[in-house]
């Protein structure tokens, strides 16, 4: 689900001059390009049989990377010792679902909502550094407070539970830093607008699959207490971001002008 809502919304704002253009992944195979240091990975994927059985999933794979991932991460707020490698090599514990649905893995669940959160955080300080919108201003300061204490009770449940976070930002998350970054004024605002909607569906879409789906009762409580606050910040930056598409879409058209525009 996750994939496929954040794959619509991306192909939606790639119409249009995004911070989400096409960055390299995290979880493609690269080396020597990216420069120094290198991060190892162990995934592991649970199958399910036929006749509404679900197996345990007892693959593990592994891959080795090389890049910069070298984001410092906002606030500090994840400050727990882990890496992805450690992190992903959790994954092939869980697995179990009920009959006809797959449970998520608490850990992997974990490490996205961890790197989702550093995320946030940081795009959010950007917002409040460079946005000429009051409204957007406002969201910012709002996002780095609601999502850092989100940040801190991820971590805390995460030493409680012995889940490795990630320390780092993913080459996606550090792209749309680094684009944003070079952007101003109303241009800013508007592709500043369109990441928030982005990063907000992505992260619905994450929390609600651990919460209905979640193995651990007190990760799956976790995830469905954030979801609240998660999916109140959706509503609030959907419109601000369809104002600015909105815009667009008129400016392109030659229809309307700048006193028709809502005072902000």
């Amino acid at each position: 689900m996750t994939r496929t809502i954040a794959a619509a919304a991306m192909a939606a704002i790639l119409a249009a001059p995004s911070v989400f253009a096409q960055a390299p992944s995290a979880t493609e195979n690269r080396a020597g390009s990216q420069g120094p240091g290198t991060r190892s990975e162990l995934g592991a994927q649970g199958r399910t049989g036929t006749g509404g059985q679900t197996g345990t999933g007892g693959q593990t794979g592994s891959r080795t990377q090389t890049g910069t991932a070298n984001s410092t991460i906002p606030g500090g707020v994840l400050g727990q010792t882990g890496n992805q490698g450690q992190v992903l090599g959790q994954a092939g514990v869980q697995g179990r679902g009920t009959a006809g649905t797959g449970g998520v893995n608490d850990s992997l669940f974990a490490a996205a909502a961890a790197v989702g959160g550093m995320t946030e955080v940081m795009i959010s300080q950007l917002g409040v550094q460079k946005a000429t919108d009051p409204e957007l201003k406002r969201f910012s300061q709002q996002m780095i407070e609601e999502h850092t204490r989100m940040n801190a009770e991820l971590m805390s449940m995460a030493r409680q539970k012995g889940i490795a976070l990630p320390r780092t930002l993913d080459y996606r998350a550090d792209f749309c830093a680094q684009s944003l970054a070079g952007l101003s004024g109303e241009k800013f605002d508007k592709c500043y607008a369109k990441a928030q909607l982005i990063l907000h569906m992505d992260s619905v879409a994450t929390f609600e699959a651990e919460a209905e789906r979640g193995l651990d009762p007190d990760v799956k409580s976790m995830a469905s207490k954030a979801l609240t606050h998660i999916k109140q910040h959706l509503k609030e930056i959907k419109p601000i971001a369809m104002r600015y598409e909105k815009e667009e879409h008129q400016s392109q058209s030659g229809i309307g002008n700048a006193t028709e525009r809502p005072v902000r």
